[in-house]
């Protein structure tokens, strides 16, 4: 039954990718064809890192409520940005290859992501400090990221502004091939793990009694979270609840925790979701409101449900 519903899944993403490419088509077609597809390979890039990196996160940490965007980690991607601005200034930044600034960040966050989270995944700590200290991270570097754009000039902090919101219109197409690699090789990676997952599901001493190596199996997916966080940021801009919402829409959809199921359930969730939502803003509202919004409104609202849930039990 699951199964058949991650085929329901998959039927409506392709729809969904369907309307964006084909409503409203007017003018030089293939000029515009190419445009909307080159968009539409950015849109599932990032529905599909957020999606696998929010799923593999709250397992390793037991927890769903906990993503990578609520533990800072977006943040963190983006006051590296502020700080190469703040270092080389804007003339600099903007001389600086797309690919090999991304791929720098990209590496950065995934050692600082291990340095900082790690210690505190091999000691277990409990739900309650995580978040405190995911929330307590994120606010950090928005504050550290926020205080160096008053110390730059204002000319340079306009570089650097634009990616620190979601901006689903507006895709940064110059790292379409390098975010592909990660994001297809990421996935390529859990997909093998999806059954190692189940297990580390169960926690660590039930994983560890099972033959698994916990903390080189933690630190692997963890360093594989940051490199999708990376690219997701680097597309669209940071995005704190819409992880936190597809899966939990996935959940729902597919009714349990097997990755082997819930891998591509939240995936697929998440490509209806924010394909379907822009095509809806963009060609049926004529962008007379943000997806961005709407979608952090959502997952903040989920967000709540989930905490009150967790609370009374």
């Amino acid at each position: 039954m699951s199964n058949r519903r991650v085929i329901y899944l998959a039927v409506a993403a392709l729809v969904c990718m369907s309307a964006y490419m084909t409503i409203g088509l007017r003018g030089n077609i293939p000029f515009v064809l190419s445009l909307r597809a080159t968009k539409l390979l950015a849109l599932v890039q990032v529905s599909i890192a957020i999606g696998i990196s929010t799923v593999v996160f709250q397992t390793i940490t037991a927890n769903r409520i906990l993503t990578p965007s609520i533990m800072g980690l977006d943040a963190l991607y983006l006051f590296g940005q502020m700080l190469l601005v703040f270092l080389l200034g804007g003339l600099g930044y903007s001389a600086l290859d797309a690919q090999i600034k991304f791929s720098g960040e990209v590496l950065l966050l995934m050692a600082m992501s291990a340095a900082l989270l790690l210690p505190m995944l091999r000691r277990r700590l409990d739900m309650g400090f995580l978040l405190l200290t995911g929330v307590i991270l994120g606010v950090l570097f928005r504050s550290l990221q926020s205080l160096l754009a008053r110390l730059v000039d204002p000319n340079d902090f306009a570089v650097a502004q634009g990616a620190s919101f979601a901006n689903f219109n507006d895709v940064e197409t110059s790292l379409l091939f390098l975010a592909s690699l990660i994001t297809v090789g990421g996935f390529l990676v859990v997909w093998r793990a999806r059954h190692v997952l189940d297990i580390v599901a169960l926690g660590a001493d039930a994983a560890i009694s099972l033959g698994v190596s916990w903390i080189r199996t933690v630190a692997g997916l963890l360093l594989l979270v940051s490199a999708l966080a990376a690219v997701s940021t680097a597309l669209v801009g940071p995005v704190a609840f819409f992880g936190l919402l597809v899966v939990a829409l996935a959940e729902i959809v597919v009714d349990t925790r097997r990755h082997a199921v819930l891998l591509p359930a939240a995936a697929l969730t998440a490509v209806v979701v924010l394909v379907g939502g822009q095509t809806i803003f963009q060609h049926g509202l004529g962008n007379s409101a943000t997806l961005g919004i709407v979608i952090e409104f959502a997952g903040g609202i989920v967000f709540l449900i989930l905490l009150f849930v967790g609370s009374r039990r």
